[in-house]
């Protein structure tokens, strides 16, 4: 009779000591997003920013997640500032305001013949070059994605 009661106390104290740490799990906040986008393909610039401003309202808008695009390649030509097209840099400017970090490739801008200064307001330069940024960014965190 004493096992039986026993092993009742120890399976209710399983038990409570279970509920206790779901319900402390569901009360934590979700962990903040940590997020980086590669775009390399100039037919592709339109439709990620799309995606970033979608990314950015579905974590309920700015300031809720770390959003970063490393741009390289062709892509980065979308970019330079006497070239780049009106809705490209309203939807940048955007982005911008929002907290997104645009991050521009230093081997493709070398290649380009382009300046900081000669690409849209907002961009920083990878100075070790776009390939290594994302693999620095994942190295820290952050999720990968190429849409």
């Amino acid at each position: 009779m004493q096992r039986r009661s026993m092993l009742r106390a120890s399976l209710a104290g399983l038990f409570g000591a279970f509920t206790v740490r779901q319900a402390s799990a569901a009360t934590e906040a979700p962990a903040r997003q940590r997020v980086v986008y590669h775009l390399a393909d100039a037919d592709r610039v339109v439709f990620v920013l799309g995606n970033l401003q979608n990314h950015v309202d579905g974590v309920g808008g700015p300031g809720k997640a770390d959003i970063r695009l490393v741009v390289h390649g062709p892509a980065l030509r979308a970019f330079h500032a006497l070239a780049a097209q009106d809705h490209t840099i309203a939807m940048m400017t955007k982005l911008v305001d929002a907290g997104v970090g645009f991050d521009a490739c230093a081997n493709t801008m070398k290649a380009q013949g382009v300046k900081l200064d000669d690409l849209t307001p907002g961009f920083v330069v990878a100075e070790k070059g776009g390939v290594v940024r994302l693999a620095e960014l994942q190295q820290q965190g952050f999720a990968y994605l190429r849409p």
